[in-house]
């Protein structure tokens, strides 16, 4: 369904609001200030909790902002869950979780950002400006893939406890189901392609560099701090001071909500607080980028 499809000129409105953009289901949530039009931010959740668009929107609503969030559901999930439902979602996992069902997400999920800023302009009266970018865990990957193979203009991105090396996914996952992983050609050029430090030149070589904020959980146990800051000090050499930044949230642990995560859970300190370093670098960063500014990929 389309939020407003009745008039040329979309209407503000006052509370959030759900529908699909370029067929992705989507909630929105208006800005904190009344501002005709607002800038937009664009968030994708995690496969962990919170693994919802509504339970995003509570663990980071960013409600103090002046901007439009729209809070995505990833491929797989929620009302996108592919034929045979939750039970051929494990099963892919099952198979290879790397090549049939990580890989494909963060693929899809970067790759249709661009159809759904597009549609969601036609739906709200959002600016005519550069698009704010966050993610959660695999949403966070999927973020960075984008700032490498999106032409979608980005004004600013944050990501929290981002899947900066799937391998590290991977490793969590046979320590839980004390099964290893059965690496081939196919996944090692998957995880290579996905491994985020390594490819920091290739997010640094994007035209205009959108400012970006790493937030890592020292609580974190599936992907440590010391991958944030790598991460942060492989860009930092292409990238201005002023632009990047890495932080460290006490208390912030790699899954930001209760079990099955479709709703968000009680506030919790290091949610409020990523939520926190959020907003801040939003408000400073969001209206950076001019509109006329175009995307350039230097290959």
């Amino acid at each position: 369904m389309r939020a407003d499809s009745a008039s040329a000129t979309p209407a503000t409105p006052a509370l959030p609001t759900t529908g699909t953009a370029a067929g992705i289901p989507y909630l929105a949530i208006p800005p904190a200030v009344a501002a005709d039009p607002a800038p937009m931010i664009i968030a994708l959740h995690a496969f962990e909790p919170p693994r919802s668009e509504t339970a995003l929107a509570g663990t980071l609503p960013l409600a103090s902002l002046p901007a439009w969030r729209f809070y995505l559901g990833l491929p797989m999930f929620g009302a996108r869950l592919p034929e045979g439902g939750v039970a051929e979602v494990n099963r892919r996992g099952q198979s290879d979780y790397l090549i049939e069902l990580y890989g494909p997400v963060v693929e899809q999920a970067a790759a249709e950002l661009s159809r759904a800023a597009a549609d969601l302009r036609e739906q709200f009266p959002v600016a005519d400006s550069h698009v704010g970018l966050m993610g959660v865990g695999a949403g966070g990957a999927a973020a960075l893939l984008a700032l490498i193979e999106s032409r979608l203009p980005i004004s600013a991105a944050g990501v929290v406890n981002p899947v900066i090396d799937p391998r590290a996914v991977l490793a969590a996952r046979e320590r839980r189901l004390g099964i290893p992983y059965a690496w081939n050609d196919t996944s090692r050029e998957v995880a290579a392609w996905l491994d985020f430090t390594a490819r920091a030149n290739d997010i640094a070589a994007r035209r205009p560099q959108p400012p970006l904020l790493v937030v890592s959980g020292q609580q974190d146990d599936v992907v440590a701090p010391e991958s944030g800051r790598a991460l942060h000090d492989a860009l930092a050499e292409n990238y201005p001071a002023e632009a990047l930044r890495h932080i460290e949230v006490p208390d912030l642990a790699h899954t930001m909500g209760p079990e099955p995560g479709l709703q968000p859970g009680p506030p919790a300190p290091g949610n409020v607080l990523a939520d926190r370093a959020l907003v801040e670098w939003f408000h400073t960063h969001l209206a950076a980028a001019s509109p006329t500014e175009p995307t350039v990929r230097l290959r």
